[in-house]
């Protein structure tokens, strides 16, 4: 899994997407039907794309307050309860998996909000995401990242890249929420059951973005007919096409390549640069990652 795993969520018959629900029965048409559900369903393809489409997209000002993500419904037993819990106790296939992130997989999704000037503005606006947070935990977590442009993401430059005040606290905040530190979590259920790898990928360092979220895909596919012969193309094609064949990402070597340990209690990442690899320890923002950890329940989305 590249860049996302598990999305706690609140249940399907939450106002949150009900209110999902509703926005795109109403675009369709289907508000006064008596079977909304049923019209929905007897649009054409073109209709019911543009309605589905008419609730925000990941790259504006909703960001990553996703509208579409899987939610429990205790009706069914499909999925009866918010995915972090299901994964906590085991109930997931038991298959092995590499789960990793890019470095900055917060930038793209903060570049919309440049109105969040203040740190209340800001602590407001991820409040929004989650409905049911309880008093002051999302205040607390907030504040566990310093208001200060040369701690946030891209990480490690400095003041740099910060085009409207809280941008690069944002970026992190999104990024470790979404992507970064919720694979921590996953992966410390799932190696427990399952052989797992994990990785962080720092090799772009693209102005304002950093190592950004999707940037990854431009090596592993060759999307700009620029990267095929790089070091961090090979990296990632030939444990990809490793590990599909032998569940083990370390059967085909590339000059530069360390071996990769399974995901365990040392928490090892395999960190993919620009020419070379290293192991990194998985502790990096450690707090953070204590802190959703302990408070799941008031970070569904």
């Amino acid at each position: 899994m590249n860049s996302g795993s598990v999305i706690p969520a609140v249940p399907v018959s939450h106002p949150k997407p009900q209110a999902v629900y509703d926005q795109v029965v109403r675009v369709a048409g289907c508000r006064q039907a008596a079977n909304t559900l049923n019209c929905l369903r007897s649009k054409r393809p073109a209709q019911f794309l543009a309605a589905a489409n008419s609730l925000p997209g990941i790259l504006s000002y909703n960001s990553v307050n996703l509208a579409y993500v899987p939610r429990p419904d205790s009706s069914d037993n499909f999925m009866p309860e918010s995915p972090e819990i299901a994964g906590s106790a085991g109930n997931f296939a038991k298959v092995p998996l590499i789960l990793g992130d890019q470095e900055d997989e917060g930038t793209l999704f903060s570049l919309f909000q440049q109105n969040l000037t203040t740190p209340e503005l800001l602590t407001n606006y991820i409040k929004s995401y989650f409905p049911e947070a309880k008093p002051g935990v999302v205040e607390a977590y907030v504040q566990l990242y310093p208001d200060n442009a040369a701690a946030g993401s891209p990480f490690g430059t400095g003041t740099q890249f910060n085009p409207y005040p809280q941008f690069k606290r944002l970026a992190a905040i999104l990024g470790d929420l979404t992507f970064t530190l919720s694979r921590r979590t996953v992966l410390q259920s799932a190696s427990k059951v399952v052989p797992a790898w994990s990785y962080l990928n720092t090799f772009i360092k693209a102005p304002l973005l950093g190592t950004f979220h999707g940037g990854d895909l431009l090596y592993m596919f060759d999307v700009t007919r620029q990267t095929e012969n790089t070091f961090p193309a090979q990296v990632l094609q030939t444990t990809v096409i490793s590990f599909a064949n032998t569940l083990d990402p370390n059967g085909l070597k590339v000059p530069g390549l360390v071996a990769w340990p399974k995901y365990g209690p040392d928490a090892q990442l395999l960190n993919v640069g620009n020419a070379t690899t290293s192991l990194m320890a998985d502790d990096f923002r450690q707090a953070q990652s204590d802190f959703l950890t302990q408070n799941v329940e008031s970070f569904r989305v």
